[in-house]
């Protein structure tokens, strides 16, 4: 359910021109961005079908003026905790729906030509993004006069979470915002960034991104960061960045906890891991590596420093590596720790 939450929010942000205006403008890199028209933008139908009725549900697809041309910007949002390494051919086949829904549609001529477009990924997942972008890496090698052959795309990643703090900070940028959101870990942080959001959008025409914010902020960032807190259902953004700074602190407070406890489970199971290879050295030393790997998957069963210790006394009674494995078989028995 969060990741449909997700998914849709994601859609609905990205449906608003301002936030592809922001995209472009602040993540593109290229010289030909500022011969866009931003005027002329308009929300194209994403949800192709293609000869077999695959629908797409994962894209959003805009359209600009580039000098007297037409540009597409295909912009496929992508929330798999899974990096896939084939994407470069599933952007392909995407955009070959595209141009296809555009032939069908006219009114292309024979002599006319298929218009630009841009493949963007938008890449939220935590994972290091590792897929090729350009499809050429994912082929293979061809001898000479066949690679002339061979199709050639790459699309443009842009992954959140390759962006810093210190990056995305000084930015007037929405992208900017709801990357630094989504990499958040720190409730005040979380209340600046949307006091923010609530000061650039203040006007009466932006009343359908600012709403757009705020399903986004209660139906996923806010319930993954603040679980068991109730949202009401029609909150505005005002009424978020209310909401945060009046709990900001006791929150704040919240999540050093959770940060601690998760320190000393950390830190617990470390000190465990240390035991554990400690005994298993020494058993090495007394019976020889046989015993030691037979001795291993035994001692990951336990998890508690003082049955540790007490077989580590018994090692020492131990007369070969047979009664050092019954004395810990026993020990499980015995206790399952």
């Amino acid at each position: 359910m969060m990741a449909q939450s997700h998914d849709h929010s994601y859609k609905l942000l990205f449906s608003h021109a301002a936030m592809v205006e922001d995209l472009l403008c602040g993540f593109v890199r290229e010289e030909w961005v500022r011969e866009i028209d931003f005027t002329t933008l308009e929300k194209v139908s994403g949800n192709y079908i293609s000869d077999d009725l695959r629908e797409r549900a994962d894209d959003v697809v805009w359209r600009m003026r580039l000098r007297d041309r037409w540009l597409y910007v295909y912009l496929l949002l992508e929330f798999q905790s899974a990096v896939d390494p084939f994407m470069a051919v599933r952007l392909l086949t995407y955009v070959g729906l595209l141009y296809q829904d555009l032939i069908r549609a006219g009114p292309l001529t024979v002599e006319s030509r298929l218009p630009l477009v841009l493949p963007v990924v938008l890449y939220n997942g935590r994972p290091r993004w590792t897929a090729a972008t350009e499809l050429a890496e994912l082929l293979e090698a061809a001898p000479a006069g066949l690679e002339r052959y061979q199709p050639q795309f790459r699309y443009l990643l842009l992954a959140e979470n390759r962006y810093s703090n210190a990056e995305l900070a000084p930015l007037r940028n929405l992208n900017a915002a709801l990357f630094r959101l989504e990499n958040s870990r720190d409730p005040a942080e979380v209340q600046q960034v949307v006091a923010a959001l609530v000061e650039w959008l203040q006007a009466p025409e932006q009343v359908s991104l600012r709403r757009a914010f705020a399903i986004w902020l209660r139906q996923v960032l806010l319930p993954a960061r603040l679980p068991g807190v109730r949202i009401d259902e029609g909150i505005e953004l005002s009424e978020v960045r209310d909401m945060l700074a009046e709990r900001v602190v006791e929150w704040t407070e919240d999540w050093k906890q959770q940060g601690l406890q998760q320190g000393l489970q950390q830190g617990l199971q470390q000190g465990l891991d240390a035991e554990r290879q400690l005994l298993l050295r020494q058993v090495r030393r007394r019976f020889g590596e046989v015993v030691a790997a037979d001795s291993a998957p035994l001692l990951a069963q336990i998890a508690l420093p003082a049955v540790l210790e007490d077989l580590g006394e018994a090692l020492l009674d131990c007369a070969d590596g047979a009664a050092w494995l019954a004395a810990v078989k026993n020990r499980l028995a015995g206790d399952g720790e």
